[in-house]
C-alpha cells in the first residue's frame, strides 16, 4: 500500500497529480500482473510451446500429444515420438480419446489419433511439486482421461496428469503377425502408458513438477495397469510410488501363446483369414470394435513389457521397488451383478451355481463347493450372495495376496474402501444395495465430469473424501499416506496384516479382512 504524506494531502493540485500517478502505477502493475499470469500459461515442452487455460485455482494444459498418432503403418506398433511444432500450441481443449463403443463407463469414439495427456497444476504453485499420473479404468476396452477432474487433488498440492492409451484390440491384441523384432505382441496400451511417463520425465519440470517424485495411480484396469508397470522391466525409473485401486484381479497373466491364439480367432472373425499384418492394419476401426472382446482385455506376457506372470513377479521381488498403496472395495462385484441383470441375465436361486461356474470359470463340481461356502440362506438375495462370491474371489483376496507379496520388499499400505452408502453413479437402482461397489471410491478423489446418475456426497462423506485425498497426495509427496491431522495409517506387514478401513466417520484399522472375505477358503480353492 502507498502511504500519502499529510503535507501532500493538503495540496489539491498535489492530490490530483498524485492520484493520477497512483492510477497510472496501478494500471501498469495490473497490466504487468495480467501479462505475467498470461505468460505463466505458456510452457515450453520438448516438442514446442503450449498455452493452457486458467481454471481458477488450477491451470489446465489439455490435449498434449505424447506420441505420434498410431494409425496406418503405426497401428499395433510401439508408440513413435510425437511431432514437434512451431509457435504456441493451444492447450485449452481436450483431444480425442481412444476408440471404443459407448458404455456407462466411456463415450463412443472411433479415433485412433488419441495418444494425448492433460496436465493440471495449482494456479500459484511454488517449488517442485509431486506429480500424480492417473491411468483410467474400463476393462482396457473403455474409458478416457476426459472424465476425471482432479482439481481437489491439485488443491492438496500435487500436479496431476491424466492420460489416454490405446484400448481393446487396438491396444491389447496379441497376434504372431504383429510380433516385434524384440519379442512377442500385445500390450500396446502398456507401451503407451510408458511413453506418457517418459513424456512426464522430460517435460513436467517446466510445469513446476518434480520428475523425481512421480506417482502412478489407477482404478480397475487402471489399477491392473499400475501393477503391470510395477512389474515391467521397461518401466524402471519412470515412477517413484504406485497406487493400485481394485486392480489385483488380473495377477495370473496370460501366456503369449494363449493371447496370440485369441488374436488369431479375432483376425478370422474380423475378415482376416489370411492372418497377415497387412490385413489387420487395413481393418476399419468399426470392424475392430465390433469383433473385439467386449468383456475386456488383460495384458499378456509379451516378453518385453511383461516378462512373467504378474503374481510371480510380485512374489519373487522382480518388480520396481517403490512404495505401494493397494486396496479394494468392500462390495466390488455388486456392480457386475447389476450389469448382468441390466443385460438380461440376472442371478436367481435356480441359476446360482451355474452363474458361479460361469463367473469364475470353474467346473460345476467346484461351483457346488463354492455355493456351499456362500449359501443363499446366508444372504438377503441371490444378487448379494453372488456379489460376495465375486468380491472375495476376484478382488479382495487377490488384493491381500498382492499386499503379502510386495510388503516383503517395499513399504506397503493396504486399504479397503468401506462406505456402504457410497453413491452409485453409473447404474440405476436394481432392488439391492450397491454398497461400496466397484469404482465407487473414485468420486471421493475426483470430480467426475461424466456420470450417468448425478449424486452428491453427504457432509460425513465429504470429510472422508478430504481424508482420502490427503492420504493419496501424502503418499505421492513422502511415500507414506499418513499426515498430521489424519488417522494414522500403519504399514502392512505379513505378520500384522493391518488394513486401513476407509469409512465414515473416521478411517481405522480393520482387524479381520482375511476372515471376512474367506481368504483362507480361496487360498485352498486356488
Amino acid at each position: 500500500m502507498v502511504r500519502i504524506r499529510p503535507a501532500l494531502a493538503r495540496r489539491c493540485v498535489g492530490v490530483i497529480a498524485l492520484g493520477a500517478l497512483i492510477a497510472s502505477m496501478t494500471a501498469s502493475v495490473s497490466a504487468a500482473s495480467t501479462g505475467s499470469e498470461h505468460a505463466s500459461l505458456v510452457v515450453s515442452t520438448a516438442n514446442g510451446a503450449v498455452r493452457g487455460a486458467d481454471a481458477g485455482t488450477t491451470n489446465e494444459f489439455l490435449g498434449l500429444p505424447y506420441a505420434a498418432p498410431p494409425v496406418g503403418a503405426l497401428r499395433w506398433r510401439a508408440p513413435a515420438p510425437a511431432a514437434s511444432w512451431h509457435g504456441v500450441r493451444d492447450a485449452t481443449q481436450l483431444a480425442p480419446h481412444c476408440a471404443q463403443s459407448a458404455s456407462p463407463f466411456g463415450q463412443a469414439s472411433t479415433s485412433e489419433d488419441c495418444l494425448y495427456l492433460n496436465v493440471f497444476t495449482p494456479a500459484h504453485a511454488r517449488g517442485r511439486l509431486p506429480v500424480m499420473v492417473w491411468i483410467h479404468g474400463g476393462a482396457l476396452v473403455t474409458g478416457e482421461s476426459d472424465d476425471y477432474d482432479p482439481g481437489r487433488l491439485v488443491g492438496d498440492g500435487a500436479i496431476v496428469v491424466t492420460i489416454n492409451y490405446r484400448l481393446g484390440a487396438l491396444g491389447f491384441l496379441a497376434h504372431p503377425a504383429l510380433a516385434g523384432a524384440g519379442g512377442g505382441s500385445g500390450d500396446y496400451g502398456l507401451m503407451d502408458q510408458q511413453a506418457a511417463l517418459r513424456w512426464v520425465q522430460r517435460n513436467i519440470g517446466q510445469f513446476g513438477g518434480d520428475a523425481r517424485d512421480v506417482t502412478i495411480f489407477g482404478e480397475s484396469a487402471g489399477g491392473l495397469s499400475v501393477a503391470s508397470q510395477l512389474a515391467s522391466p521397461s518401466a524402471r525409473g519412470l515412477f517413484d510410488r504406485a497406487i493400485i485401486e481394485s486392480g489385483a484381479y488380473g495377477l495370473n497373466t496370460a501366456s503369449l501363446a494363449t493371447a496370440e491364439s485369441a488374436g488369431q480367432a479375432f483376425a478370422t472373425a474380423a475378415g482376416c483369414a489370411s492372418q497377415t499384418a497387412a490385413c489387420l492394419r487395413s481393418l476399419p476401426v468399426a470392424t475392430i470394435l465390433a469383433d473385439q472382446n467386449a468383456a475386456g482385455y488383460q495384458p499378456n506376457i509379451d516378453g518385453t513389457i511383461v516378462t512373467e506372470p504378474l503374481k510371480t513377479a510380485l512374489a519373487t521381488g522382480h518388480f520396481n521397488h517403490v512404495p505401494v498403496m493397494n486396496g479394494s472395495n468392500h462390495d466390488e462385484y455388486r456392480l457386475f451383478v447389476a450389469l448382468d441383470a441390466l443385460e438380461g441375465a440376472p442371478v436367481t436361486a435356480a441359476n446360482y451355481q451355474a452363474t458361479i461356474a460361469g463367473t469364475l470359470g470353474v467346473t460345476p463340481a467346484i461351483a457346488s463347493v463354492i455355493a456351499a461356502q456362500y449359501p443363499l440362506s446366508a444372504y438377503p438375495s441371490p444378487a448379494l450372495a453372488l456379489g460376495a462370491v465375486g468380491t472375495d474371489a476376484i478382488f479382495a483376496c487377490p488384493a491381500l495376496t498382492l499386499d503379502e507379496s510386495v510388503s516383503k520388499y517395499v513399504p506397503t499400505y493396504a486399504y479397503e474402501f468401506n462406505d456402504e452408502n457410497a453413491p452409485e453413479l453409473f447404474l440405476p437402482p436394481l432392488g439391492f444395495p450397491y454398497g461400496a461397489a466397484h469404482a465407487s471410491e473414485i468420486q471421493y478423489l475426483f470430480s467426475l465430469t461424466v456420470e450417468a446418475i448425478p449424486a452428491t456426497l453427504s457432509p460425513q462423506q465429504e470429510q472422508l473424501a478430504a481424508t482420502m485425498r490427503t492420504y493419496w497426495t501424502s503418499l505421492a509427496r513422502t511415500g507414506s499416506p499418513s499426515r498430521i491431522g489424519t488417522p494414522l495409517w500403519p504399514r502392512f506387514t505379513t505378520a500384522g496384516q493391518r488394513i486401513q478401513s476407509l469409512t465414515t466417520p473416521r478411517p481405522q484399522v480393520e482387524p479381520d479382512f482375511a476372515t471376512e472375505h474367506n481368504c483362507g477358503f480361496w487360498a485352498l480353492a486356488g
